[in-house]
């Protein structure tokens, strides 16, 4: 992996998760190297390298992602279902870090392959603990497969549906 290839990819919407999550992240001493994305439609274009991701890889796949559900224009589930239907990102391990308690997206996102559930604590304590423990798992612990048979080719000669 290239020391610019994004480690782990945040999905979040809200400015203040967003800022808690960096701050958990620095706290803990993970410093691999994070991209945030606003709503699920960017978050299909950065995954699968199209609009304004276009020159990335899709070789260069995430160590993890920490997806939110209730995002706009695409929500986390439909994200979810595009990456784990399509067999180029498959294996990027996807953590759900939402504040959803309900049962319905526990069950649906777990039906389409997500590797973790994790509702967000409310307490900045619980939360740090939270993000302290995410990263020593997915980032130190957790073996990705060496060798995914993926095409090797730029995410440009391949065809994606449109994220919207």
């Amino acid at each position: 992996m290239n020391e610019n290839a994004v480690e782990i990819l945040l999905v979040e919407d809200n400015p203040n998760d967003v800022e808690l999550t960096i701050h958990a992240f620095k706290k803990n001493h993970i410093s691999n190297h994070l991209h945030i994305v606003r709503d699920g439609a960017e978050a299909l274009e950065f995954i699968f390298c199209t609009g304004a991701y276009a020159e990335r890889s899709i070789n260069s796949t995430p160590k993890v992602i920490l997806l939110d559900l209730k995002l706009p224009k695409v929500d986390g589930l439909e994200v979810l279902r595009r990456i784990k239907e399509d067999p180029r990102t498959q294996a990027t391990p996807v953590v759900v870090l939402t504040s959803s308690r309900e049962e319905r997206d526990v069950v649906e996102s777990y039906r389409l392959g997500v590797n973790s559930y994790i509702v967000k604590p409310v307490d900045f304590g619980n939360f740090n603990e939270a993000i302290h423990k995410i990263g020593l798992y997915w980032l130190l612990l957790n073996q990705p497969p060496s060798n995914v048979d993926v095409p090797s080719l730029n995410c440009g000669d391949l065809p994606i549906q449109s994220p919207l």
